[in-house]
């Protein structure tokens, strides 16, 4: 099974690529036709969400470098 890959776009979405599933808070799957990458929206506007549309565009800035998170506090 291939790894599946998050990657935070400067600006814009989260593409998700490999093998995953998206469900809804009920645990009900969006069916994706299919496709093995898509954009999930980050900022709020899409009008296709939890997908991108694009909305973004000029509207949402985020200069996306990776960082350490610190440890959990347990």
């Amino acid at each position: 099974m291939a790894k599946t890959k998050l990657t935070v776009n400067n600006n814009g979405s989260l593409k998700v690529e490999g093998d995953f599933e998206i469900v809804d808070k009920a645990g009900n799957v969006y069916h994706l036709g299919g496709r093995e990458i898509v954009s999930l929206c980050r900022c709020g506007l899409s009008k296709n969400k939890p997908f991108c549309d694009g909305a973004h565009k000029g509207h949402f800035e985020h200069d996306a470098t990776a960082f350490d998170l610190p440890p959990r506090n347990i």
